[in-house]
């Protein structure tokens, strides 16, 4: 329980009496007797706090966190959107969004051990086009998993999982990298937006949200689990047992912010 305090804000008195009067939240019981609490506890929590502070009562915050949780998203950007609303985006042009993504992977490849990484990338062709980048970071990942408008699932031996998306639901416009380890969070998710021509490819524009905040970027892996569900439940119970209650430091947060944004800058000028 220490660590969801830890992450939450809540302190343990409160959290023991939700768990009494309203069973909420749910923890798994160890033989031990201790509690043991899943990444998605965290964001309930965080939910019913939200809604307190909008003035509901704690039993309709509690109703309205649990709600949320059986919504199945069908979209990354706009599932971040509303558990976030506070969250800006920004409107990017897909170059900028390229260099931006490329310096994500490249620090998470380089700091990240044993990480669950998941990516959206619109058309099977984008995907292709990064493979091989993504071969080498599946075989150090607990798990690689990427979507796109593949024809059929694929479990390739030493790449990432391909999962097939519907071709008429939003996926097909998002764009996402996300990578959740202990002692390393960070994501970035986009839309495309609407535009009269294709043919300058890299002129594309997008609305993008990306973050190293780890309450931010455990929501985004909760969206890609639960859109893995819909293919594959027995994968996504694979990503849920490799999420843990981790919160990383914010000085090693903060140094990987800013090497991000230098990675970023280097490749653009």
């Amino acid at each position: 329980m220490g660590d969801l305090v830890a992450r939450t804000g809540v302190a343990d008195g409160t959290l023991r009496m939700w768990e009494r009067r309203h069973e909420f939240p749910v923890p798994e019981r160890l033989p031990s007797g201790h509690r043991r609490y899943r990444e998605s506890d965290v964001e309930l929590v965080l939910r019913v706090v939200r809604e307190r502070e909008t003035g509901l009562s704690l039993a309709a915050a509690i109703s309205r966190a649990r709600e949320s949780a059986t919504e199945a998203e069908r979209s990354i950007f706009a599932g971040l959107r509303r558990q976030r609303p506070e969250l800006q985006p920004i409107r990017l042009r897909k170059l900028t969004l390229l260099a931006l993504t490329r310096a994500i992977e490249d620090e998470s490849c380089a700091r990240a051990e044993r990480p669950l990484l998941f990516g959206s990338f619109q058309r099977e062709r984008f995907y292709r086009q990064s493979e091989r980048r993504w071969r080498e970071f599946a075989r150090t990942a607990a798990l690689a998993l990427v979507f796109a408008d593949f024809e059929r699932a694929r479990h390739p031996a030493g790449g990432a999982v391909e999962l097939p998306v519907d071709r008429a639901g939003p996926l097909v416009r998002e764009w996402a990298v996300v990578c959740d380890a202990p002692g390393h969070a960070v994501c970035v998710a986009g839309v495309e937006l609407p535009s009269v021509s294709r043919r300058r490819d890299l002129a594309r524009k997008f609305e993008v949200i990306w973050s190293v905040d780890p309450t931010v970027v455990r929501v985004v892996t909760d969206i890609c689990v639960g859109l893995a569900r819909q293919s594959d439940p027995e994968l996504a119970e694979r990503a849920e047992r490799g999420t843990v209650l981790s919160v990383p430091p914010l000085e090693e947060q903060l140094r990987l912010a800013a090497a991000i944004t230098t990675r970023t800058l280097g490749s653009l000028g």
